[in-house]
């Protein structure tokens, strides 16, 4: 297996980011609204989609679905044509109870896949916690590693990352998928879930990251509970000042279930109201396994925010007319 390429030299912020945390935006400044992952640049001033792509026997809504792999590249083509922004793919399932397993057996699984996808001009993101199956799916082409445990599992995907520029997708769990639900209780949720990214942005950007290639998830549905979950949607702002795009996955949670008492393959409706709500709270990237349904609810919520925007613009210039001062120049 080749090398990685050696990792590039730290860089300078971008204009726009302060310097006052070294290597962090300057929360006091504009969020950039770039995400960087390898060839790829995505915008993140406006919605974007993630389609889920799960490639294991055991995931909580499509397990056992896409095991084959040409079923599953089939899949991708769908979330593709349904209108994903990019595709994340996991072959180790994450679900509430979930037994671990091995590199090799996640990478038997997931080779194929990601080989088949390699001619897809959409970036591939790789649903993983272990820097050689992280490694391995970067050689074949994918563009981001996310990793559910925030660089807790192995601090080395951070350098991995650094060296590949690959995009990287920090998350916030309490404990391991088999054990994180045993206790869902915090003292102070928000405030710890956001201590909790910023050790794990502060990590990757000592390991050689620019900011730009990180995004955060405060981790829907990862030691949780129903009311905690509710909460950390209706607080995704209190985490802009972490200064980068947020990742959401309400996707069909178990949350969605027992507020609405629907099986899985029933919470689409749940999950675009989780998504809408979110959105409106300040995130930037939805995780999602009906993309098509929550693209196009997400068009029209965003339509209406930048509508609500321009009004209150519009508002404040009449205001000032009408105290006598002139209206605000026009960018």
């Amino acid at each position: 297996m080749a090398n990685p390429p050696r990792r590039p030299p730290r860089r300078e912020p971008p204009p726009g980011l302060g310097v006052d945390h070294p290597g962090r935006p300057d929360p006091r400044g504009a969020q950039s609204h770039e995400w960087r992952l390898r060839d790829h640049i995505l915008r993140t001033d406006r919605p974007l989609i993630a389609g889920i792509l799960n490639v294991t026997p055991d995931s909580f809504s499509d397990g056992g679905r896409y095991q084959d792999p040409e079923v599953a590249i089939g899949r991708a083509h769908e979330l593709v044509d349904s209108g994903a922004d990019l595709l994340d793919i996991g072959a180790e399932s994450t679900r509430p109870g979930a037994e671990p397993v091995d590199a090799e057996e996640e990478w038997r699984r997931l080779e194929p896949v990601l080989t088949g996808l390699s001619a897809l001009a959409m970036p591939l993101s790789v649903d993983t916690t272990k820097l050689e199956v992280a490694r391995r799916a970067l050689e074949v082409g994918a563009a981001v590693i996310n990793d559910v445990s925030g660089l807790r599992e192995d601090p080395r995907l951070a350098e991995l990352a650094a060296e590949s520029g690959a995009g990287l997708v920090l998350m916030h769990m309490r404990g391991t998928p088999r054990t994180m639900q045993t206790d869902t209780r915090y003292d102070d949720l928000i405030g710890d879930v956001r201590r909790f990214l910023e050790r794990a942005l502060d990590r990757a950007v000592q390991a050689g990251c620019h900011p730009e290639q990180v995004v955060l998830d405060p981790g829907i549905g990862f030691g949780k509970s129903t009311e905690g979950n509710l909460e950390l949607l209706a607080r995704v702002d209190a985490f802009a000042a972490l200064g980068r795009p947020i990742l959401v996955g309400p996707s069909r949670k178990t949350f969605i279930g027992q507020l609405l008492n629907l099986p899985s393959d029933e919470r689409v409706e749940g999950t675009i109201g989780a998504c809408v709500m979110a959105l409106d709270r300040g995130a930037h990237i939805f995780r999602v396994h009906d993309v098509r349904e929550v693209r196009r609810a997400m068009e029209i919520a965003f339509r209406i925010r930048e509508a609500a925007s321009s009004a209150i613009g519009s508002d404040a210039d009449t205001a000032m007319v009408a105290a006598g001062q002139p209206e605000r120049p026009r960018a």
